[in-house]
This record gives C-alpha cells, sequence and structure tokens, in this order.
C-alpha cells in the first residue's frame, strides 16, 4: 500500500495522545510517516518540548515555527496554514493526520481538504466549551475519516451529516498509555522534575479565549487561592492561548514557596505517573475531565473552559471567585469522592486505528464530502 501519513502536532497535549498511534505506523512497513511539529513545542518558555519528540527518533520530523508577536489565533492560523501548505507540496502525503481543537487542528484540515489530501481528525464530536468546540465542529467537516473516542461522539458526528462509513470509533488513544506497564515509576518522575512532595495535588488552570478581558482577574484568584490553601501543588503552565501571560505573571508569586512546584512542561508519560498518585486535580484542564476519573482522583474543575465536559457526579465544579475554589478546597479530601472511569476507550485505540489504516476501504473515501440527512 506504501501511503505517506503525515501527523501534525502543536501542544505537548495532543503530541501525548498521538505519540503511540505515529509509533505504530512507523514500524509498520506499509506506511511512511511524516511529523509537522509547530506551536508551543517550538516556544522555551513552555519547555521547548520539541526535545521530546526528537527523543522518539522518529524518521521524517519537520519543525516550523508559527508564533506571532501579537499571539492572536487568527494570525497563527494564517501562519500555520502557510508553514504546512509549503511543506506538503514537498512530501505530497496521502493523509494528514489532525487531533482536537487547537488552531493548528484547524489549519491542517484547511490546508488537507483544499489540496485533495485526505484529512483523518482524531477525538472530533466532543463537546467541551468556549471556541474550542467551535474549533473542533469545524475541524469535523474538513475532514474525511473520524477516529472518535466513544458512542456519543460518533452520533454527535451523524448529527453533523457525517457518513457513517467514515466514522471509527477507538477511544482515546492516552488511555492506552495509562495502564501501560512502560510508565515510569514515581521515585524516577520526583527526581528527573526535581518534586520534594511525599502528598501533592496537580494544578493546571489554562486561559479561557472568550473571557480573555477577564482572565487577569480569575488568575488572580486562581493563585490566592492556592497560596491560601495548606496543600502541595505540581503546577504545570498553561497551554500558549491568549490570556496565557496573565497566568504566568500570577505563577511568579509561587516563586520560593515550599509548598509549588512549578513546571514549564511535563512529558506525558511523567505527568500520567503524577497524576495516578495525586492527591487530587484542580484547575480546568481536559485531564481532569478525561484522564483523572481512569485514576479514581478527585476533580476539582473552575470556571467554563470544561462546562459541557464536567458533568459528572464526582467532578466539583466551581466558579471562579476565591472564596469558592477555597471552599472547595476544604472539602475534597473530607468527602473523598469516587470516580467513575469515563467512557473512551478500553486501551486499545493503537490497535483499533491501524488496524483501519490497513484496510483498503478507508482509502476509497471520497474526497468530495456528502451530507448524510437524518431520517
Amino acid at each position: 500500500m506504501n501511503k505517506k501519513i503525515l501527523f501534525l502536532t502543536g501542544t505537548r497535549a495532543d503530541f501525548g495522545k498521538i505519540k503511540s498511534l505515529i509509533q505504530s505506523l512507523e514500524q509498520h512497513s506499509n506506511f511512511e510517516v511524516f511529523v509537522f511539529v509547530t506551536g508551543m513545542h517550538l516556544q522555551w518558555e513552555y519547555g521547548y518540548t520539541l526535545l521530546e519528540i526528537e527523543r522518539c527518533n522518529f524518521s521524517n520530523v519537520h519543525t516550523f515555527g508559527n508564533h506571532t508577536h501579537e499571539t492572536t489565533m487568527d494570525l497563527t492560523l494564517a501562519k500555520t496554514i502557510e508553514g504546512l501548505s509549503e511543506y506538503i507540496k514537498k512530501v505530497n502525503p496521502d493523509l494528514i493526520v489532525v487531533h482536537g481543537d487547537r488552531v493548528e487542528t484547524l489549519a491542517g484540515a484547511i490546508v488537507g481538504s483544499l489540496n485533495n489530501i485526505l484529512v483523518a481528525h482524531i477525538e472530533g464530536g466532543e463537546i467541551s466549551g468556549t471556541v474550542d468546540e467551535l474549533i473542533r465542529h469545524s475541524v469535523s467537516k474538513l475532514s474525511h475519516i473520524h477516529f472518535v473516542s466513544n458512542i456519543e461522539a460518533a452520533r454527535r458526528l451523524e448529527q453533523m451529516g457525517e457518513i457513517d462509513k467514515s466514522i471509527f470509533v477507538i477511544g482515546s488513544p492516552d488511555i492506552d498509555l495509562m495502564f501501560s506497564k512502560d510508565l515510569p515509576v514515581l521515585s524516577e518522575v520526583k527526581e528527573y522534575y526535581e518534586i520534594p512532595f511525599e502528598e501533592f495535588a496537580v494544578a493546571m488552570f489554562h486561559p479561557v479565549t472568550t473571557e480573555a478581558e477577564d482572565m487577569k482577574e480569575y488568575a488572580q484568584n486562581f493563585v490566592q487561592a492556592l497560596l491560601k490553601d495548606d496543600h502541595n501543588y505540581v503546577v504545570i503552565y498553561p497551554n500558549n492561548d491568549w490570556g496565557s501571560s496573565f497566568i504566568l505573571k500570577e505563577y511568579m508569586k509561587l516563586k520560593g514557596n515550599k509548598r509549588f512546584r512549578v513546571i514549564p512542561s511535563l512529558r506525558f508519560e511523567y505527568f500520567l505517573s503524577l497524576l495516578k498518585e495525586a492527591q487530587f486535580i484542580i484547575g480546568n484542564s481536559s485531564a481532569g475531565i478525561r484522564e483523572a476519573p481512569y485514576y479514581n482522583k478527585a476533580i476539582i474543575n473552575i470556571g467554563t473552559r470544561q462546562q459541557n465536559r464536567a458533568r459528572e457526579s464526582h467532578i466539583v465544579n466551581v466558579g471562579y471567585d476565591e472564596n469558592s475554589i477555597l471552599e472547595s478546597l476544604k472539602n475534597i479530601q473530607k468527602n473523598k469522592l469516587k470516580a467513575e472511569p469515563s467512557k473512551f476507550g478500553d486501551g486499545n485505540s493503537t490497535e483499533l486505528f491501524l488496524s483501519c489504516l490497513e484496510k483498503p476501504d478507508i482509502w476509497m473515501l471520497n474526497q468530495q464530502k456528502q451530507f448524510k440527512d437524518l431520517p
């Protein structure tokens, strides 16, 4: 078959989810794999996570800096489209694989669909909130193949007019890794990232682009609540969306405080090992919705970023005000909330993904998309 597959990655988060998929195709004689690396991976402020990709020793890695001084999403989108468009002319891929709801994801889908290249979208059909949802659904409409995490996501895509034979339920690839025997032991993670705590919680707070004007206040409230609390925290930098500068500025107040270890970025495997042993997770990261329940962790979800996802009984949803956050922290250990595993697969996503690409039918899908009306 000898198909050329191009994966696009712009953040530590999406790479953690597609890494195993890339590795599986790299080992397969019928596929030639290319990795287009951009976004946060190339920013030193966020840990320069290109280094993590280079450690994987993939055959074909191409880097492109899409960061602009204005850092607005529309300019980042435009620059990414320009860089990827130039690259595909050299590679001529048969398939572009994108993940999730980032602006780089949208760029990949636009470039592929407008150049008659099949586009595969991983984890489409999900609901979250803010501008992420707009991007995710836009990517789905620009994509020809959908690798979704559950039946509910598949049904939403069908509501959007996507044809049945283009939708494949494979679960979420990160679940494969969560229960892998290859995860590093906690002592190794603590030593590598210089984490001194016996007990700790994980804090991850991202900007909400549709509420960018309020992010300064939100970040202040979040940090003040953590400072007034008495838990130890591993604090991980936010993504680089508009408003992240306010969060990073507030994190400077944690510098020198013995209860906090602030880290720009972690390898995904190391993050999972930390999460597995954490007391709880607080913030607005999807990790609190997707990964944490599998480890039976209590979750404090702040604000609107995950508003359509964070509806499970084990998730404590609070507003952005300092008092609400503090109150949730006082009760989080008392309540001993028991998480119920989310419906994001059984840990065999990589196997299902590869199986789909090995079948001739998927390559016969029409690049001219069809809209399927509901009965």
